[in-house]
């Protein structure tokens, strides 16, 4: 029973970040609702049932890391900060606007809880990597994929922009 119910929370949660994402695009008439609405869910398993991460210490040396790679899903991203507690749920409204820390693509330095700014088409995968592998060097977890794990999202255009080993066409 507890299992249902977990799955019942991570599916409400899941909705209401899908209501964020259509109310933050609409209000501001910009932005990819599909790149946006077809990760909330994973997003939502991931930062509230998977991830560790403390709202207090965005910068925790122990904290498991999210290379959004498709950085055009950022509202999905955004909503879910909002509901871990990163920052309050009426910046949300500032979506796109001049001078709000929520533009269209996440910006590390511009809001608590984002890991990387992305944005170009291609990077993720590397950046992901770079990232693991700078943890493994410093020694600090040695089991990496265990203790202090990569996350990393793509969309179809990343596929096609680098972010995957292609094989040369035939001729």
């Amino acid at each position: 029973m507890v299992f249902i119910e977990k799955i019942k929370e991570l599916e409400k949660i899941a909705n209401e970040i899908r209501i964020d994402i259509v109310e933050m695009i609409g209000g501001c008439s910009s932005g990819h609702p599909g790149g946006s609405l077809s990760i909330a869910d994973i997003l939502t398993v991931l930062y509230f049932n998977t991830m560790k991460y403390k709202v207090d210490e965005p910068a925790w040396e122990d904290r498991d890391r999210l290379v959004l790679s498709k950085g055009h899903g950022a509202p999905a991203l955004y909503s879910i900060l909002s509901k871990a507690g990163f920052f309050p749920k009426k910046f949300l409204k500032t979506l796109r606007q001049i001078g709000s820390s929520l533009q269209g693509h996440p910006d590390r330095n511009s809001l608590p809880g984002i890991d990387m700014s992305t944005g170009s088409l291609g990077q993720g995968l590397s950046i992901a990597n770079g990232m693991a592998i700078a943890a493994r060097m410093d020694k600090k977890r040695t089991q990496n994929i265990l203790y202090n794990r990569r996350r990393r999202i793509s969309g179809r255009a990343n596929l096609g922009s680098g972010d995957e080993c292609r094989t040369p066409q035939a001729k």
